[in-house]
């Protein structure tokens, strides 16, 4: 798994628990809960998570020498895209592989930290005709006719 989920170096596994699990999924699960106590609207939290997704990967740079973000592949595959379009095309997905692993971590954790904020706000405000149906969803009061 260490050519597919993270780079391969020595220290790569733990590098990305440290980094993108650990310390990235901590700031999007803060920031997800942030917007949804501000009432923003989710889409918000992917905007967040792919600005976190690319400080983690400035960070598995800097603290262990993993690029997981190869500029100068990226820029590459955009200075040819004209010439090669289909080429370009699959170095630049090869070239953002790992960058889309840590987005989508962070994704997850930002979607995880809106929802349950959500919920505890329905279930507060609204808690005269809404209720927690389970772990991540809300639900009308029994009797209560949900509203428009």
């Amino acid at each position: 798994m260490g050519g597919v989920l993270w780079v391969a170096s020595p220290a790569a596994p733990w590098s990305f628990l440290l980094v993108t699990v650990l310390l990235g999924g901590a700031a999007a699960f803060t920031a997800g809960r942030a917007l949804a106590q501000t009432w923003r609207p989710m889409w918000q939290a992917f905007v967040y998570a792919a600005l976190l997704a690319l400080a983690a990967g400035f960070l598995h740079y800097v603290l262990f020498g993993e690029s997981a973000i190869p500029g100068w592949r990226v820029l590459v595959a955009l200075w040819s895209f004209p010439a090669a379009p289909a080429m370009s095309l699959i170095e630049l997905a090869v070239a953002l592989r790992y960058y889309a692993v840590i987005f989508i971590t962070l994704a997850a954790f930002a979607a995880l930290g809106y929802r349950l904020a959500r919920i505890g706000q329905m279930a507060s405000q609204y808690g005269f005709c809404m209720e927690r149906a389970g772990w991540l969803s809300w639900r009308p009061r029994q009797g209560e006719r949900p509203l428009p």
